[in-house]
């Protein structure tokens, strides 16, 4: 083979791959799916964002990675247990990794600390589903 065919090939095969992460997007957006980023690694250098997909499945929030090809979850946060430490606007360095005019949520779970970045519309719907727990179970300070 030359290498006008390997170019090709290797072309065709990007083509693919991005053609599958467009399509898994949409279709976590069509099911109901928010604008989210994430960070597990807590530091104070505004690095480690990754922008995401979050939906509701009942007492979970679970979050899919945009540039992802696993067909699950890549994190899941229970609403027990789950408890808004602190709110704050991002940093300089951060905002690039945001969607617009986000709010940062540092939340703790039962799994461990977690950032949680999303828009104003998005904010209020997560604060909404998180304080409509069912009877019986306390909700720690959501707001």
């Amino acid at each position: 083979m030359g290498i006008a065919e390997i170019t090709g090939v290797v072309l065709f095969a990007a083509a693919v791959v991005l053609g599958m992460l467009a399509w898994r997007r949409l279709r976590l957006l069509r099911e109901g799916g928010v604008h989210v980023a994430l960070r597990q690694r807590l530091d104070d250098s505004g690095r480690g964002w990754h922008l995401g997909v979050g939906r509701y499945r009942g007492d979970e929030f679970v979050w899919f990675r945009v540039l992802s090809l696993g067909s699950g979850p890549n994190q899941v946060i229970r609403r027990d247990g789950l408890e808004i430490a602190t709110r704050r606007e991002p940093t300089g360095p951060e905002t690039y990794a945001m969607p617009t005019a986000s709010t940062v949520l540092r939340c703790r779970a039962t799994t461990g600390e977690v950032e949680i970045a999303m828009g104003p519309d998005a904010l209020t719907g997560f604060l909404s589903w998180l304080e409509a727990a069912p009877p019986g179970r306390s909700v720690p300070w959501a707001s």
